[in-house]
């Protein structure tokens, strides 16, 4: 069974920066590509950032310039660094994994104070 393993959210300071990581486990194979979507209290659940298996990467326009997204194919993991954060980057912040199917994780509180 599929395992998506989220670390490193929390609370920061505006202007602050944080670094999530996402291990996958349980014999996924033939990844197609691994991202990060957030969900912000009263909002729809929005792509942050994806990263596909040919290294292509695709940003919203909220985080471009601020967020990075990387992966260790060895590992299955998929990082996330977040610099200058904002109030408004505030949401549970999601593992997303393609590998024939979509695979979640159980998601990251992240808060920005102001």
């Amino acid at each position: 069974q599929v395992q998506l393993v989220e670390s490193g959210g929390g609370l920061v300071q505006s202007g602050g920066s944080l670094r999530l990581s996402c291990a996958a486990s349980g014999g996924i194979l033939n990844i197609v590509a691994m991202g990060w979507y957030r969900q912000a209290p009263g909002k729809q659940r929005e792509l942050v950032a994806i990263i596909r298996s040919v290294g292509s990467t695709n940003y919203a326009d909220s985080v471009k310039g601020r967020f990075t997204i990387s992966r260790d194919n060895a590992k299955n993991t998929v990082y996330l660094q977040m610099n200058s954060l904002k109030p408004e980057d505030t949401a549970v912040y999601y593992c997303m994994v393609a590998a024939g199917e979509t695979n979640w994780g159980k998601g990251t509180p992240v808060t920005v104070s102001s």
